[in-house]
């Protein structure tokens, strides 16, 4: 059941081809009394017999394209449209098939000279129906009967895809959680601020802290430096000693 949905479409997509294919072909041949018009025979296409074919084979088309990506509850308002679209072109063929001289009033006017539909059933002495009225037609029941095998069949197909790649997985979303922050700068690792205590303790009788540069140090690619050489007053430690002994 689940793999009934590429089949339905396919089908889908056919019937609708058949319907376009009936639109274009002839439906009527008209007999015409050789002393009202200048020629004896007129060629109905379905075109000009039946114009809303057309239409409705296109939305035919789209609906079943519409099909692959819908979900549940939108399969469900398609198959429901489809079934309508299939029952249109039921009555639209039948109806041009039970009185094909107004079918084709528009071709036979063109020809003979008149409008009004008492005049053309005067002028017409004969009409041959061809076989794509009924493809036609076959072709409506078709698509109904699609539709209604859609909303049955489409509560075990599969929902619409999602994409996964744009979300972040929670794998690592906890593991940057973890470590603080992310595992590398700009491509390199990071590597690890080695600290020392009497730098750290000099900085602090300078009034500075030591920790400041830790960030500045991780995501630099020149070697981690212990303290902060600018930071710290032009003197070392060796200074501050030098100077309480003058004192």
């Amino acid at each position: 059941m689940k793999r009934s949905r590429p089949l339905v479409v396919v089908l889908g997509l056919l019937v609708a081809g058949l319907v376009m294919l009936s639109w274009t072909q002839t439906w009527f041949t008209v007999h015409l009394d050789h002393t009202a018009a200048v020629v004896k025979t007129v060629d109905a296409d379905g075109a000009t017999v039946v114009p809303q074919y057309t239409a409705v084979a296109i939305a035919s088309l789209a609906l079943f394209l519409a099909m692959t990506i819908a979900g549940r509850v939108v399969r469900v308002v398609l198959a429901v449209v489809q079934v309508l679209l299939g029952v249109a072109v039921v009555v639209t063929g039948v109806t041009a098939l039970s009185d094909p001289v107004a079918a084709a009033r528009s071709a036979i006017g063109s020809v003979a000279g008149v409008s009004d539909i008492g005049a053309v059933r005067q002028v017409v002495t004969g009409v041959d129906v061809g076989v794509w009225p009924v493809i036609g037609i076959i072709g409506g029941v078709l698509a109904s009967l699609l539709g209604v095998a859609v909303l049955f069949l489409q509560r075990s197909w599969p929902g619409p895809s999602r994409r996964y790649g744009d979300a972040a997985t929670p794998g690592a979303a906890s593991a940057a959680g973890a470590s603080g922050g992310p595992a590398s700068v700009d491509g390199a690792p990071r590597r690890p601020v080695v600290r020392d205590a009497v730098v750290d303790w000099d900085d602090l009788s300078a009034g500075v802290d030591p920790t400041a540069g830790d960030a500045v140090a991780g995501q630099s690619d020149t070697p981690n430096t212990v303290g902060s050489t600018e930071r710290r007053p032009t003197g070392g430690a060796s200074d501050h000693e030098e100077h309480r002994e003058q004192h």
